[in-house]
């Protein structure tokens, strides 16, 4: 398809100039320009870098042009226009390893649990660990989208980095509460601050913890009764009041200890979504998109190291293909937090394969696809550029035609469901700082 697609506009403009008067001889050329300073296929060939290759470990040249992008940046939000693609998956993985190598990044941030981040953290700082990476994110992804190879290709290396450099250690952050899981480790380490720190306070505690437990199954979870749930969302908010009451102690302990209460208030407010009112759906996803950026926010001010944020697109961006789901996403509560510290890179793709779920939440992952993009999409006009795969800087879009990428188009948006929802209005240059797109991609491989 690349190359084949011919474009008779610029042979027009030139065989009316060889054949015109002088006076329109003349003229051609300033309409010519006019005409390809509005052309997003000629403004992204002019501007595109080209992609070699989304596999990690295959060199950096054709990546220095994003650490310019990148620039200061102290958090950069990567999407993924499926949720099941080997290529999103490993371009993540190349791009960090290259931020990290280049830029001094230190975090790679998913939408996983906060409890789910701790453990897997633990095995990239623990050298006594021994289990193998592939195991490590089976046990914690179990049945996500990312229990796949390409994420414990990730581990291992930055297990391996860490062996390598322990003067400058890389973590793994959970910054999400959609998929909730909260284990014992989480209420275990606000219950021993407590202890040691104010005592007196332990039995009451201990009595608001009662109800709250650790959570496995946030699915089984949600079949309680709402009233229920409300009544432990209010007791685990009293668990976070009880930590901010010692503010003043202050130190790193207590400021993790006051994450984890803070999580556990989270976990269970989330938790009170009432499935079948769309008014709490939305009210619910927002407020999830918003605890993703006040958790990574939270992690760099701590830690004062840069984080590459993954998520779906949806997630990364300023605006959300569908707002009546996402009416204010992580990527727009992240710039209200950080400014042009934050960086926002979507991805688009012409055609391919990737595991989803058969419109079934419960079901198992299958393997589906989808044929070129068709007319009208944002991705027919972006995979007409002279280049396989490549990105853009958005926000040096020329004047002229910034209305074409200023206009919502259909896209691929595809999540743990299909087909609902496979395509969504986007509007690429008010949604992205920057967008890779990729030819063609392939299921992700399970595990």
């Amino acid at each position: 398809m690349i190359g084949t697609r011919k474009r008779y506009a610029a042979t027009a403009v030139a065989l009316l100039a060889a054949l015109a008067p002088a006076a329109v001889a003349q003229a051609a050329p300033a309409e010519s320009a006019r005409t390809a300073a509005s052309d997003p296929v000629r403004v992204l060939d002019w501007m595109a870098q080209p992609l070699r290759t989304t596999e990690p470990g295959s060199g950096t040249a054709d990546l220095r042009a994003l650490g310019t992008m990148v620039g200061s940046a102290k958090v950069v939000g990567v999407g993924e226009a499926t949720h099941g693609s080997h290529e999103f998956f490993a371009l993540k993985d190349r791009v960090f390893r290259y931020l990290v190598e280049q830029k001094g990044f230190t975090t790679f941030a998913l939408e996983i649990s906060w409890s789910a981040g701790l453990q897997i953290d633990d095995y990239l700082q623990n050298r006594d660990d021994t289990r193998d990476a592939r195991q490590v994110v089976h046990e914690v992804m179990a049945d996500s989208p990312w229990d796949r190879s390409e994420f414990a290709v990730l581990i291992q290396w930055m297990r391996d980095h860490n062996r390598q450099h322990p003067d400058r250690p890389v973590h793994f952050l959970g910054d999400d509460i959609g998929a909730p899981r909260l284990d014992q480790r989480v209420l275990d380490t606000v219950t021993s601050y407590v202890r040691q720190n104010r005592p007196e306070t332990t039995e009451r505690l201990n009595e608001l913890l009662t109800a709250v437990r650790p959570l496995d199954d946030a699915i089984a979870y949600l079949g309680r009764p709402l009233i229920e749930r409300q009544e432990n969302a209010a007791r685990a908010r009293q668990v976070l009041d009880l930590m901010q009451e010692q503010k003043g102690r202050g130190g790193a302990d207590f400021e993790f200890a006051l994450q984890n209460a803070r999580n556990i208030a989270q976990t269970y407010t989330f938790l009170t979504i009432d499935p079948r009112d769309q008014e709490s759906l939305t009210a619910m996803e927002r407020y999830r998109d918003q605890v993703m950026a006040e958790t990574t926010t939270w992690w760099h001010r701590r830690t004062g190291g840069k984080t590459v944020v993954s998520a779906h697109n949806d997630h990364v961006g300023y605006a959300a293909s569908d707002p009546k789901t996402y009416p204010k996403t992580q990527g727009s509560f992240l710039r209200d937090a950080l400014g042009t510290g934050y960086l926002a890179v979507g991805t688009t793709f012409d055609h391919g394969s990737f595991l989803s779920k058969d419109q079934s939440l419960g079901g198992e992952w299958k393997r589906f696809a989808v044929g070129p993009a068709e007319t009208g999409t944002n991705e027919y006009t972006l995979d007409r550029v002279r280049y396989r795969d490549y990105y853009a800087d958005l926000r040096k879009i020329p004047a002229s035609a910034r209305t074409w990428f200023a206009t919502p188009r259909p896209t691929y948006s595809i999540g743990t469901q299909y087909p609902t929802n496979q395509i969504l209005l986007n509007a690429l240059g008010t949604s992205y700082d920057i967008l890779v797109h990729l030819h063609s991609v392939r299921a992700a491989d399970k595990l």
